[in-house]
């Protein structure tokens, strides 16, 4: 077998340096090893410890803000923009399909539920109320019936009967503050 230059798979011990680098312990005898690791056990916070005491005082602390007034102008506005649209949609959604006002009303529709849902799409505080998750999917019924077949085309009785009631849940969870 001839040698090259190119290094070769096999090296010998004495010139190899381990790669992974490990923390060493402190070479002690077995007894006193048991008995370090046994203080810096006693001597250490668990992670266990750090989680529960950070939950804890989030905890307590979302528990001890109070609403601020801001919140409560935000809430009466969001009230009222959604009750003006659910009176949008079912003045709308009702109009005879032979109104000649029926592609103006649509129109117009699209673009109050288009600020509603850019408006309010952000708000932390109120994707999780059943109010607007009822007025999201009742707007995404209405837009995408109208997108599909123009705002011409008459709803069908099924759709127009789950936006309705979809409708109707939105506000009475809106009376309800919810």
């Amino acid at each position: 077998m001839a040698t090259s230059s190119s290094p070769s798979l096999l090296t010998s011990p004495a010139s190899t340096k381990p790669k992974h680098c490990l923390p060493t312990l402190p070479f002690l005898p077995f007894k006193q090893l048991v008995n370090h690791s046994r203080t810096m056990a006693t001597n250490a916070v668990s992670r266990r410890e750090i989680v529960t005491t950070m939950l804890t005082t989030g905890l307590i602390a979302s528990q001890l803000q109070s609403v601020s007034p801001v919140l409560a102008a935000d809430d009466e506005e969001y009230v009222k923009d959604t009750s003006q649209v659910i009176s949008k949609v079912r003045d709308t959604i009702n109009m005879d399909k032979k109104d000649p006002n029926v592609a103006e009303a649509v129109t117009e529709l699209r673009e109050l539920s288009n600020s509603w849902v850019a408006k309010y799409r952000r708000e932390k505080n109120l994707l999780g109320r059943p109010s607007f998750r009822d007025m999201y999917s009742a707007l995404n019924a209405v837009s995408g019936h109208y997108i599909s077949f123009g705002p011409t085309a008459p709803i069908p009785a099924k759709r127009k009967q789950r936006i309705l009631e979809e409708m109707d849940t939105a506000e009475k969870a809106l009376q309800r503050g919810r």
